[in-house]
């Protein structure tokens, strides 16, 4: 491999770890990202920053926590300048008064180092943090959606800072692009860095939502993969809720589908690099923003399916799939502990840049995992996630679960435990135990939390972001709960 490999990004849209066949679903069928996995390193333990997109896609990027970045919920307004394009009026939900924020101003993200150090980068797909249209410091091509989420078949496209009504399949066009970006960052001698960003397997999920090819693969599926629960006591209105039998295959057959589309993507990416002869120096990383409850622990929806939100793992561990030239145990499986937090400096030494790390950026990288994934790192113990006035800590054996507004706290033994359902936080027996993991979590929070964007200041509801968080009325707080409608 040569000394700056290409790194391709995968990134999909609501994508639970469990999601995958190679993670053991027999349910859903992905044969392009298993045969990635069989030819690289998964990563079993990996959880995202925030268990909701935007602020989960600013760690990815800066390799800061929601409390610094400050992107704290997924972002509703400041998405682009509406009143520039009359002409999207007629697109749903396109709304024609927001005024473009950027979320990041301040922030510098791992971009900006790759274009520093002769990397030519580029995105096709989902960007969702603020000011949509602008194509970001360090990106040679831009070609992404107006805002978080869109109609498969009817989406809003933003190509180069031009915004109109796209044509066709989401997941098509993000892959055509990038299919087009290769070829072009092909024919020059410079490394290149692609950001592959996916909305699937986002909702909707409706039968006019996805390609009846994609739909037919689970006519006859069972579903036997995801639970069938009563609807959650805590479950608050923010999607598609699988709440009868009609209703949950709906649901679980417009999700499938969404995800082998997104596979069938993530296959015709790997054959243009086959057939460039580029995958001998490629690197490709595969993960997700964050988690899901499709069922799980009777939820419908990420963090923000209830409130105040859940930390179930359902909902923050993502998959993280690796692929490098250069591994010599192919189809390994790294059971460490692994974070976004982590993404940010394993790119950039994948890349060889160099660079000094920011105070406020407490991710490690994960290079030496991906070469010797059953390598005994002591200090991979703990991760950390945060939403809003939500905060947990997670350990080998326990995950602790602190609110600072509404809602009581949790404790769970994921040994004894691991499917959370019994809460030991009030037991007697683990009263130290609790004691012990809410210091250290508040000592690891405290250490890369911006006081100005302290999460904890905030009344966070999971149903969107309007302004930079410390402005007045930066979060919709209207909540409609399942149980009371």
């Amino acid at each position: 491999m040569k000394k700056k490999p290409n790194i391709v990004f995968i990134l999909t849209d609501d994508q639970g770890a469990w999601a995958m066949g190679c993670a053991g679903n027999q349910d859903v069928k992905t044969p392009n990202l298993d045969r990635l996995a069989a030819n690289g390193v998964r990563f079993d333990e990996f959880y995202c920053a925030s268990p909701v997109c935007s602020p989960a896609r600013a760690s990815i990027v800066t390799g800061k926590i929601p409390s610094c970045h400050g992107v704290q919920d997924w972002i509703e307004k400041g998405n682009v300048d509406g009143y520039k394009y009359p002409e999207m009026s007629k697109v749903p939900g396109f709304d024609i008064n927001d005024l473009a924020i950027d979320y990041l101003e301040g922030h510098r993200t791992y971009m900006e180092i790759l274009s520093e150090a002769g990397y030519q980068c580029a995105l096709s797909g989902k960007w969702h943090l603020g000011d949509n249209a602008a194509k970001r410091k360090g990106f040679k091509n831009w070609y992404t959606i107006a805002r978080g989420g869109c109609s498969y078949f009817h989406p809003d496209i933003c190509d180069e800072g031009e915004l109109y009504p796209g044509e066709g399949y989401i997941t098509d066009l993000i892959t055509e692009r990038s299919l087009l970006y290769i070829d072009e960052m092909a024919e020059t001698e410079k490394p290149f860095y692609l950001s592959v960003h996916y909305t699937a397997p986002h909702s909707p999920w409706g039968p006019s939502e996805h390609p009846e090819k994609f739909r037919k693969l689970y006519e006859n599926c069972e579903f036997a993969a995801t639970p069938d629960l009563p609807i959650h006591p805590n479950h608050i209105i923010t999607g598609p809720i699988g709440d009868t039998p009609e209703k949950r295959r709906e649901n679980l057959t417009g999700y499938y589908a969404a995800i082998s589309a997104m596979d069938a993507g993530v296959g015709k990416i790997v054959e243009k690099l086959e057939e460039k002869h580029l995958l001998q120096d490629t690197v490709i990383i595969f993960t997700a923003d964050n988690g899901m409850n499709m069922g799980h622990h009777g939820i419908w929806g990420k963090g923000n399916g209830t409130y105040p939100p859940n930390m179930y793992d359902s909902a923050v561990k993502v998959p993280l799939i690796i692929y490098s030239p250069e591994l010599k145990n192919r189809g390994a499986v790294c059971h460490r502990m692994t974070c976004q937090y982590d993404i940010f400096p394993t790119i950039l030494e994948i890349a060889g840049c160099e660079w000094v790390p920011e105070k406020m950026q407490p991710g490690r990288s994960m290079t030496e995992l991906i070469y010797e994934p059953e390598k005994d790192v002591q200090e991979r113990i703990v991760v950390y996630d945060e939403y809003g006035r939500t905060r947990m800590i997670r350990d080998r054996q326990y995950k602790y679960i602190h609110r600072y507004g509404d809602g009581e706290c949790e404790l769970y033994d994921m040994e004894k435990d691991p499917d959370e359902t019994k809460n030991i936080v009030h037991d007697p027996e683990y009263a130290e135990i609790v004691e012990s993991l809410r210091m250290e979590m508040e000592e690891w929070f405290s250490r890369y939390t911006d006081e100005k964007n302290d999460a904890r200041k905030f009344d966070v509801k999971g149903r969107g972001q309007q302004k930079l968080c410390w402005q007045k009325d930066a979060f919709n707080t209207e909540i409609e709960f399942y149980s009371k409608r």
